[in-house]
């Protein structure tokens, strides 16, 4: 008998992963507006998003919650931070028991500082979680490029069930049962993307570039091994492997954001000029309150909240980053960067 997957959010990635699992198995995709449902269902475009790629004839779309979700045998989330909870919390009226549901957004609850694995178990609790992260830039996929990603569960046979439904020939899924870090290693590289960005739009060279992200993975890793993360996870898809695509590609909205501040616009004015969300603006904000409760050390992040919500400018973070007392690379898990 097939498993049938519903996927909750019809964005760039949502649809990418729908797209995916349609390849496997029956698989329903949930639009908020009822007309790029129908386009999705009919044309098998998402004009909105993915305008340029053909979705597969197998892959239905809704704008029917209910319908998406009541015939679920596994449940994707592709919603925002900002907006998980809310969605899930409409979703668990039609959600069936013991219904996998996996995440596939990469952000913090404000205020709480809670991931999303964390919100589905509040909100629906006795259901099986799971995160699909990594090095994952939807057009790359949808035009059959080769990619990997990891599928983090706690529970190793399912995660094993589950990796079946999204892997293809292209696509290679693996996994994990470090979900704290996993997830964490997503979260986190969004807001090296911006810093990274900032350093292209200011003119900066190749070298600055592996400089902030090297740096940059040295605070991820921190970080990441204060909230119970797991060393060699950030050294692998979820943590090396997405940083690095999320800092150097032309696709990747966090590093826009950053290069857009860069040439000297307003973090509103680039939030303004986006049809899609770049995570790593509020999360900035989350990553430096988690940092000062831990104790982690974190001056790049530092930066970006810096540009991101307190008005400080691109060039001032670059010339407060290279102000820094200079300390060794390597000693002490949580050492100044």
């Amino acid at each position: 008998m097939d498993i049938r997957v519903s996927v909750i959010g019809a964005g760039s990635w949502g649809t990418t992963v729908a797209a995916l699992a349609a390849q496997n198995t029956p698989t329903m995709l949930w639009a908020r507006r009822p007309e790029l449902a129908e386009q999705i269902d009919t044309e098998h475009l998402n004009g909105t998003y993915l305008a340029d790629y053909v979705l597969p004839d197998r892959l239905r779309a809704t704008s029917d919650l209910e319908q998406a979700v009541s015939q679920a045998d596994v449940l994707v989330m592709g919603v925002p931070s900002h907006g998980f909870r809310a969605a899930l919390e409409d979703v668990a009226a039609y959600l069936r028991p013991w219904v996998p549901v996996v995440s596939l957004t990469k952000g913090l609850e404000l205020g709480t500082h809670l991931r999303m694995s964390e919100i589905i178990s509040d909100v629906v609790p006795g259901h099986p979680v799971g995160v699909l992260t990594g090095p994952n830039l939807a057009k790359e996929i949808l035009a059959g490029h080769a990619a990997a990603s990891v599928m983090a569960m706690d529970d190793h046979n399912v995660a094993c069930a589950l990796q079946r439904l999204f892997a293809t020939d292209v696509f290679r899924v693996y996994t994990n049962e470090d979900v704290v870090g996993c997830e964490l290693g997503g979260v986190l590289k969004n807001v090296i993307a911006i810093a990274a960005g900032m350093a292209d739009g200011l003119g900066a060279g190749d070298n600055t570039r592996a400089t902030v992200i090297t740096r940059g993975l040295n605070e991820l890793t921190n970080l990441g091994l204060a909230l119970g993360g797991e060393q060699l996870t950030f050294a692998g898809l979820a943590g090396m492997g997405d940083l690095l695509a999320t800092c150097i590609s032309p696709q990747s909205r966090n590093r826009h954001v950053g290069e857009q501040l860069g040439k000297g616009k307003t973090i509103d004015e680039v939030i303004a000029d986006m049809n899609m969300v770049a995570e790593g603006v509020k999360t900035s904000k989350v990553v430096m309150e988690m940092a000062d409760e831990h104790g982690v050390d974190m001056p790049i992040a530092t930066q970006v909240k810096a540009v991101c919500h307190d008005g400080a400018t691109a060039t001032e973070a670059y010339q407060g980053l290279l102000r820094r007392q200079t300390v060794h690379e390597t000693r002490g898990v949580t050492a100044n960067a």
